[in-house]
């Protein structure tokens, strides 16, 4: 399991005009299950990506796909974590790959 920290390093202007491949970006791997949540920082800074994946390698090879990156419209920090324990209701979070 990773948690993704986007840092916008353009103007939020940018960012809007690149958001539509974003979108897209963001729903090709939702589909696929790779993504599990995601949304804006606050304040509009970045945003912030819950995501599995099976290792490192094959989540930045996701990432390299993101437009925002495309574009170095952002930075990314990921930071790998093993969950151990979850809320009532998101026990599938626990599943190994």
């Amino acid at each position: 399991m990773f948690v993704i920290t986007l840092t916008y390093v353009v103007p939020v202007e940018e960012i809007d005009a690149l958001l539509p491949g974003h979108l897209a970006w963001l729903d090709r791997y939702y589909a696929d299950g790779t993504l599990l949540a995601s949304g804006r920082r606050v304040p509009r800074t970045g945003g912030v990506i819950l995501a599995r994946a099976a290792d490192r390698g094959v989540l930045d090879a996701v990432l390299a796909e993101d437009p925002f990156r495309r574009a170095g419209a952002a930075t990314y920090d990921v930071v790998e974590f093993a969950p151990s324990r979850t809320t009532p209701g998101l026990e599938g979070l626990l599943s190994t790959l």
